[in-house]
């Protein structure tokens, strides 16, 4: 079973999932961004954004751009104490 992102960002149907990897150069974070809709009575997903979506998208990738951030500089500062 895949491990699940360590953080998402939602805006409506737009969610920017954040993962995580230990790499032999230290921490990563990645981050896909995706449209949510439902097809049938199933839920998918979808990497292909409409015109409307974009502005959501921007967002959603700045606050998982912030919040990686945050993570970085809170693990800087335990490895100074």
């Amino acid at each position: 079973m895949p491990k699940p992102p360590v953080h998402e960002v939602r805006f409506g149907m737009i969610k920017a999932s954040i993962w995580h990897n230990q790499t032999k150069n230290g921490e990563r974070f990645n981050i896909t961004v995706s449209r949510i809709y439902k097809n049938g009575d199933r839920w998918v997903e979808s990497s292909h954004f409409g015109r409307d979506d974009l502005l959501l998208v921007s967002k959603a990738s700045d606050l998982a751009h912030t919040w990686i951030c945050e993570q970085q500089h809170s693990e800087k500062g335990r490895t100074h104490e």
